[in-house]
Parts: structure tokens; sequence; C-alpha cells
């Protein structure tokens, strides 16, 4: 069986913060955001629309 939407776009988040790596020098926007994007979807089942809203903002299809 195929992976889920939601299922791609948390493996996609999770390496993106991954790849980013921390940076103690500052606070990263980015990677906050991408911190609550993960949070986000998260909370929410499968068939929730913030996971569409979300992939498209990561370009997940």
């Amino acid at each position: 069986m195929a992976d889920s939407l939601k299922d791609r776009v948390r493996a996609k988040l999770l390496r993106q913060l991954a790849e980013d790596g921390p940076d103690p020098e500052q606070d990263d926007t980015r990677r906050i955001a991408v911190q609550a994007d993960l949070d986000a979807l998260d909370s929410v089942e499968n068939d929730d629309p913030l996971v569409d809203q979300i992939a498209a903002r990561y370009l997940v299809f």
C-alpha cells in the first residue's frame, strides 16, 4: 500500500529538519516554521484540509 499524503509530507519535513541541522548561533525562522508545520500536521487526521495546505507549501505530491 502506498504512503498517504500525510506520511509523505511528514517524511519531507523530517528530512528537511535533519538536513538543515541546528544553528546554535541564531533562531532559524525557517526551521521554526518547519517544526510548527510538523506539529500542526501531527495534530490532524489524514483527510484534514490542512494536510493538503502543508503539502502544497512544501511541494509534496
